[in-house]
């Protein structure tokens, strides 16, 4: 199997590590096989790419979500830069609500990250001109568009920042007992 699969504190969140094959011309790598994640019990498909590029160090982009009926799993990785990259379980039933993991994805490590249905996901760009591309379980929908403040004291992120580049949409959103 071309991915190595390791369950984070949270088991549902997933690091992914794919086989890389390099020589003096680059690499090669399986980005994504539905097989092999079926195989590791990661079920469903991908509906929508997207691709992001931060210009300055320190730019935070979340925490993002989608509610039901168009909850989005996503598959995180960096072409470029890095990042430090969380998902908080906002599964109001779950042991681990409010509880989050991080990792560092980087166009170095080439490592992925499967983020479930039922979890916001935020990042902070640890390097200049950081591009970033993401699989979607779903499609984008602006009106079920949600999320939560990136510093809400209630969630407890060490994010690697003190002072983020910030959206104003980003810079108003709700606290965690404020979402809905």
């Amino acid at each position: 199997m071309p991915f190595g699969f390791k369950r984070t504190e949270i088991p549902e969140v997933v690091l992914v590590r794919p086989e890389v094959f390099g020589d003096d011309r680059g690499f090669f790598m399986e980005t994504y096989k539905y097989t092999d994640f079926l195989e590791f019990g990661i079920e469903g498909c991908f509906l929508q790419d997207n691709q992001s590029t931060s210009a300055a160090k320190g730019t935070l982009r979340g925490l993002h979500y989608q509610k039901e009926p168009g909850a989005q799993a996503k598959l995180v990785r960096v072409i470029k830069g890095s990042i430090f990259d969380v998902a908080v379980d906002i599964r109001r039933d779950s042991p681990s609500f409010g509880k989050w993991v991080s990792v560092k994805l980087s166009a170095g490590n080439k490592e992925m990250l499967y983020i479930p249905k039922g979890f916001a996901h935020g990042y902070c760009t640890l390097e200049d001109n950081t591009e970033g591309i993401y699989k979607c379980s779903d499609v984008y929908s602006p009106e079920l568009e949600r999320g939560i403040i990136w510093n809400d004291p209630a969630i407890g992120i060490n994010w690697p920042v003190d002072d983020p580049v910030l959206s104003d949409k980003d810079r108003a959103l709700p606290s965690l007992e404020e979402a809905g």
